[in-house]
């Protein structure tokens, strides 16, 4: 199988501008693309689909969303999402407490060849991982 994509991100609202209390990262997934394994982290995330559609995990609970819906993962509850279709996905990511768009700075720095910005360079949120992606159709 040939290695997943990373997802093309734009970092829209970080923590310096909130103080801390919530970050925006808008992301566009790849067609077929596998996500992130099932994992957790001391933060809560918000999903807004934008545009085609997402298989979500949290917890025990696997749903399919479309532009429009919300998916709502607490902090310390394991969750991964996946974009199965043929389509790329395009979504919101607010997470609170904010500092993980930094992972988000980081990885379009990397896509666009260049050095990630300061802001980027801080701490980033521990993320635990506790399972496997979700499963490929």
């Amino acid at each position: 199988m040939p290695p997943v994509p990373n997802p093309h991100t734009n970092v829209l609202l970080r923590a310096e501008e909130t103080g801390g209390h919530v970050s925006v990262t808008e992301i566009v997934v790849p067609p077929n693309n596998a996500g992130p394994p099932l994992h957790a982290h001391d933060f809560d995330e918000a999903f807004y689909l934008l545009e085609g559609e997402l298989i979500f995990q949290v917890e025990e609970a696997l749903v399919t969303k479309r532009a429009g819906d919300l998916v709502f993962a607490p902090r310390n509850v394991a969750h991964a999402l996946a974009n199965h279709s043929d389509a790329p996905a395009r979504y919101l990511l607010t997470c609170t407490p904010a500092g993980f768009e930094r992972h988000w700075g980081r990885i379009a720095a990397e896509a666009a060849g260049v050095e990630p910005p300061p802001w980027a360079l801080q701490p980033i949120p521990e993320v635990t991982v506790v399972g496997p992606q979700i499963a490929a159709r």
